[in-house]
């Protein structure tokens, strides 16, 4: 045997035995087997402070680690409030302007303030952290770094020790007062100080005390809020607080569910505050300090951020029930077992979306959404138009979970602007015209795979007020033929055009083409299409579409100025009440004047008027009646063409268990369950090395060899002759 034969016949030994080996596994083999879940994100969670978060990508960690008192059922639907940290969901009291106590019947102009009490569970206790590390004396180890000490601090972990103590009411009530801070910008602080008892006063208060601070030149920030005066809230005894708001407003309680009414101890306020933390990037934005199931150990955004189970978490069940068919979805296997059942949550930065597509079809992201490239892949539709998983999602025995989002997606018009505003009859028609022409049917199908329903009006399914069927679609865009409905025939919609004084297109008044404009940002190379999309819509009633395509921040200008016309616009629910997506169209919430959320600046007075009534009113056939009327103004006036409410399409590997979509809830990691060795045994059949091609590149090289390697033998043969 040959040195080439021998070197042949190692190599292939070698890729043998490799055989059992995993070759393309992204994590560290320590980890197989681990239960351990993995996901990604794509960008850098700006707010991870809960005062000030607002966005679905820090909802993603926030919501696993902060506890606000309330929650929604992880399973029954329509969405039920329940309690989280408190004892049950608080039901107002009624007081008058003397502060007596009124019945729950009585009359809202009698009503001066509601009153909520809420009390927590006691025993809860914090993640632990530095900040509330002490020394045997009973003094905090960490709140008042020196510049050696900070010289030695890169991140949250190279404090050498941590502590934790119980959660109280004071903590409740300490963050309520930040969402006055003005330093702070809490997005909701324009509604919370219409409501909580003097909120807006203490703002400007603690304003006055930070301009003070600013004006010293002290590097340190730290406000003692705890020293500020709130009449809205009380604190009544170690787990029990009180908040008071002006007259009627039960929407409270569902944003008592979010993380801005989470919980904050002052220790991390006073530890944060501290100079030279921030510029190390040590601050609440980075390492989030609560009590739920799950603590940030990681944040690397560059790389990678890790949530850990809180080794301070409580006995929290998993529901013992839930809605019809969820027992035999395989929902209610882990009903009254504690959890959370994960070790570890790993998020991997993927900017991309075919790598991460890839990984899960290997089995390394344990879920996946669907978007545009991997569609096709992983969906086709039945004849009857439903959609179900391809041949090769089902072979790997992946799931697919679909639901309607609490959200919509619209066109909007300027109603100031006065082309394709007003409330005349002429401007109805002809905003009731372009709805007609905008086939949002055509547009699910070509931009959105399907994943979406034509909206029919401002209330998204799942919302209180949604109404189905024939009864449910906006008749001035549809008609209900042979049990379904059916956008009007485009003739109607020239119909209206002519009407409204623009047969053909042509403004009868001046003679000329009408020119629309759509205000938009639009930047990626997608997008183009969409734009050619939208003009051919319009084109279908001779209207010229201009496309005003401008940069984010100035197309937030024309917003707030009211000079955009024609806009395209969303909403994700806040919280499962109508009032959440009525109040977009409510006359005092324009745009221009508040910069509130009805970012088309409509304004009918008896819209208005039915929605003062409806907003406080409890969920009944009476609210149903008022909601019915408001919808159908609307959908007359047309104030935005009420393009879809998106579909969600989930895909879930088989070993990851009790997923059931739920769009309200924030803390929903908990829940969720894992089996890791069936994950690694699926991970090695799925990425066993295929080796017979470098095994026949290898013999081929081999056999190639042969003749040069014969010739050279011969000659050094012949030279040792010579």
């Amino acid at each position: 045997m040959n040195g080439i034969q021998r070197l042949v016949l190692i190599l292939i030994f070698s890729l043998l035995t490799a055989c059992s080996e995993v070759w393309n596994n992204p994590y560290p083999e320590e980890d197989d087997g681990k239960n351990i879940l993995y996901s990604s994100f794509s960008e850098r969670p700006k707010h991870l402070d809960p005062v000030r978060s607002y966005s679905s990508n820090e909802y993603t960690f926030i919501g696993q680690i902060y506890e606000p008192p309330l929650q929604y059922h992880y399973l029954k639907r329509p969405y039920e409030l329940i309690p989280l940290t408190a004892e049950k969901v608080p039901t107002p009291v009624f007081l008058d302007k003397n502060h007596k106590r009124l019945p729950k019947n009585t009359k809202r102009e009698k009503l001066a303030y509601s009153v909520y009490t809420i009390k927590i569970k006691p025993g809860i206790k914090f993640q632990p952290h530095p900040a509330f590390a002490r020394s045997g004396s009973g003094e905090f180890l960490y709140h008042n770094l020196t510049a050696e000490q900070l010289e030695m601090v890169h991140t949250l972990d190279d404090f050498e020790k941590s502590g934790f103590r119980e959660l109280t009411a004071l903590d409740y009530v300490y963050q309520i007062k930040r969402i006055a801070q003005p330093s702070l910008h809490s997005p909701i602080f324009g509604t919370m100080s219409d409501y909580i008892v003097g909120l807006k006063e203490l703002s400007q208060e603690i304003k006055k005390a930070e301009d003070e601070l600013k004006a010293s030149g002290t590097e340190n920030t730290f406000i003692d809020l705890n020293q500020f005066h709130l009449p809205g809230i009380k604190v009544i005894d170690k787990y029990t607080y009180q908040i008071k708001i002006k007259g009627l407003y039960p929407q409270l309680v569902y944003w008592l569910a979010m993380p801005f009414f989470a919980p904050m101890p002052e220790e991390a306020i006073k530890f944060y505050s501290q100079p030279g933390l921030k510029e190390k990037n040590i601050s609440l934005n980075w390492y989030p300090i609560g009590t739920g199931a799950y603590m940030l150990s990681v944040n690397n955004p560059n790389r990678q951020m890790v949530l850990d189970k809180n080794p301070n978490y409580r006995k929290v069940l998993y529901p013992r029930w839930g809605e019809e068919g969820d027992e035999e979805a395989g929902l209610l296997r882990d009903a009254g077992v504690p959890m959370p059942f994960i070790d570890k949550v790993i998020y991997n930065l993927e900017k991309e979306s075919i790598p991460y597509w890839n990984k899960f079809l290997q089995g390394y992201y344990d879920t996946s959404g669907v978007n545009s490239d991997s569609f096709d892949q992983a969906i086709q539709f039945s004849g009857g138009g439903d959609a179900r998983l391809t041949d090769t999602m089902l072979e790997k025995e992946i799931r697919l979970s679909t639901s309607i989002a609490a959200s919509v997606y619209y066109m909007g018009f300027n109603m100031r602007d006065p082309l394709v505003g007003g409330l005349d009859k002429k401007s109805k028609k002809l905003r009731q015209a372009i709805s007609i022409a905008m086939d949002y049917e055509e547009f699910i199908s070509i931009f959105a795979n399907g994943r979406g329903v034509a909206a029919q009006g401002p209330i998204p399914p799942g919302i209180f007020g949604y109404v189905s069927g024939v009864e449910g679609i906006n008749p001035y865009v549809y008609d209900w033929i042979d049990g379904s409905q059916k956008r009007k025939n485009i003739d109607v919609a020239k119909k209206l055009m002519a009407e409204a004084g623009y047969p053909n297109g042509i403004d009868k008044k001046t003679g000329k083409p009408l020119v629309l404009n759509l205000d938009i940002t639009a930047s990626g190379p997608d997008d183009k299409a969409r734009l050619n999309w939208y003009r051919k819509q319009f084109q279908k009633i001779d209207i010229q579409l201009v496309i005003r395509n401008t940069m984010y921040n100035r197309f937030q200008e024309k917003m707030h100025k009211g000079t955009a016309q024609i806009f395209i616009w969303g909403w994700n629910a806040d919280y499962p009440d109508p009032e959440n997506f009525l109040f977009l169209l409510y006359g005092p919430n324009s745009k221009v004047d508040v910069n509130g959320e009805n970012a088309a600046n409509y304004s009918n007075p008896k819209f208005d008027e039915l929605f003062d009534k409806m907003k406080n009113m409890p969920n009944s056939r009476r609210r149903q009646k008022v909601i019915d009327e408001m919808v159908d103004i609307v959908r007359e006036d047309a104030p935005w063409i009420f393009g879809f409410n998106p579909k969600q399409y989930g895909l879930y590997h088989h070993w990851y268990q009790n997923a059931k979509p739920n769009l309200m809830s924030h803390n929903t990691m908990q829940y969720k369950r894992i089996s890791p060795q069936e994950r690694q045994r699926k991970r090695n059949e799925w990425n066993d090395p295929i080796l017979w091609p470098v095994i026949l590149l290898i013999v081929i090289f081999a056999v190639g060899t042969i003749p040069a390697y014969m010739t050279y033998r011969q000659k050094e043969h012949m030279a040792s002759k010579g």
